[in-house]
């Protein structure tokens, strides 16, 4: 009798920033369908989310994706669920107004690969600092470029996922490296991103290797990691007109502190005006511009004024959820 490995795939509720956790199911005759996923539980009082003499907490499958390096393996996404069946205080996909899949999102998912050893990212030789930044970027051969094959066993794993990876490159410093998540719709965007990540730190168990999602890792002269949320709505992609994205922007002045609030803890680090950043104290908005907190990308431009806007100040170590949720509040308003 056939049986599959479910791998049952939640936030916990860890501040400043949630931590992915997991757990395996058993189950015979599956289907493969995420309707077919029961809910299941676990220890909250583990995971920050409950109190010991009333730890149970539920799992609730959103989302399902073939696990490639498991053999009858899935990938399940949860939303976490209190006893009764109402969403958790830390469940942030919950609380995202887009049931009509109306905003397209595409993340783009900048992080270090560290060393376990040294504690420092790839390229980073201890006790010092490799050439400056300049050479880095999208870069090939060893002299400037660390971890690419791991970066393409993770690229790999998540296209035989079925994950909307749309594509990777080297970033500004030694070690950072960046992958991109497009979805249309924000709950399903939110999903991808988080199954990428955790799939992310899955492989690293191989290498020897951990993750860093801190936006600032690295002091001094260094870019540090962001999380940009490229998004649209119906309005954005068919409005033929300036006036339309100059008006959306505008929106965002008027919710920096919500939108900063969610967009990343130590974020402050990042944001200072230097590195490709706005100052996390302020609001710009332009074409082409990368040190502006919302970028209007050229292509938006030459098609017209049809297209998308680019959130640039959310965090790596952001919650995708959360920033879904605020960008659609804002334009929403």
């Amino acid at each position: 009798m056939a049986k599959a490995k479910l791998e049952y795939i939640w936030l916990d509720g860890y501040n400043p920033t949630q931590e992915l956790r997991s757990k395996t199911k058993v189950l015979k005759d599956f289907s493969g369908k995420v309707e077919d996923c029961p809910i299941w539980s676990f220890d909250g009082s583990s995971t920050k989310q409950a109190e010991g003499n009333s730890s149970d907490c539920l799992l609730k499958p959103v989302a399902i994706y073939p696990d490639p390096e498991r053999k009858d393996g899935y990938l399940v996404m949860c939303e976490v669920l209190s006893p009764d069946g109402t969403p958790h205080p830390s469940n942030a996909r919950a609380k995202i107004n887009d049931d009509d899949n109306d905003f397209w999102f595409g993340f783009e998912q900048e992080y270090f690969l560290m060393d376990n050893k040294t504690d420092l990212p790839l390229g980073f030789p201890r006790g010092g600092f490799p050439g400056p930044q300049g050479q880095y970027y999208c870069s090939v051969g060893g002299r400037y470029t660390w971890g690419r094959a791991f970066v393409e066993r993770h690229l790999d794993v998540c296209l035989e996922a079925g994950l909307n990876v749309e594509g990777i490159n080297q970033e500004v410093a030694p070690g950072q490296w960046e992958f991109q998540v497009f979805s249309k719709g924000a709950k399903d965007a939110g999903d991808q991103l988080w199954v990428a990540r955790y799939l992310l730190n899955r492989i690293t168990e191989d290498y020897g290797y951990y993750i860093e999602l801190h936006p600032k890792p690295i002091k001094g002269d260094w870019n540090g990691s962001g999380m940009h949320a490229n998004f649209s709505n119906s309005a954005l992609r068919t409005a033929g007109k300036k006036e339309v994205f100059h008006e959306i922007c505008q929106k965002f002045e008027k919710t920096i502190e919500r939108c900063i609030s969610v967009y990343g803890a130590y974020n402050r680090e990042r944001l200072t005006g230097l590195h490709e950043t706005q100052s996390i104290d302020k609001f710009s908005y332009g074409v082409s511009d990368r040190g502006a907190s919302i970028r209007i990308p050229i292509a938006t431009v030459e098609n017209g004024w049809n297209g998308w806007l680019e959130d640039r100040r959310p965090a790596s170590n952001a919650n995708p959820y959360e920033v879904a949720a605020a960008i659609i509040d804002t334009v929403k308003a």
